[in-house]
């Protein structure tokens, strides 16, 4: 590559270097080197469509999402329903620790705009 179009933030010495994410400047998406991604905890059970399209939801902004299959973790339901008031319906969604609810109350939250809120904070 002639040196004129080489990037000027890397030269011949590191074209070779493995990429650091944390060096990284969040280029074109202003993302600061401290972001990190929100911690997002649903509850959920097999066979459970309202459980799947909340997993999809949350998976379709490309953030990692941590399951918790209440039937294959039985002990798991009592924390569930500690952590979400009482209520014992599936699914129970999580992020950062705050409770959001339920399928409706996510896709509410989607549709008003509260939930990219909450994602980003």
């Amino acid at each position: 590559m002639p040196p004129s179009l080489m990037p000027q933030s890397r030269t011949k010495d590191t074209m070779n270097a493995p990429f650091d994410p944390a060096a990284a400047d969040g280029g074109a998406y202003g993302l600061s080197k401290a972001a990190k991604s929100p911690k997002i905890e649903i509850y959920r059970r097999d066979l459970c469509g309202f459980c799947a399209a909340a997993e999809r939801l949350l998976q379709s902004k490309n953030l990692p999402v941590t399951t918790i299959d209440i039937w294959k973790e039985k002990e798991r339901k009592a924390e569930m329903v500690q952590r979400a008031g009482g209520r014992t319906s599936v699914p129970q969604i999580f992020i950062d620790g705050q409770h959001i609810g339920g399928c409706d109350d996510l896709f509410e939250a989607e549709q008003t705009g509260r939930l990219d809120g909450l994602l980003r904070a």
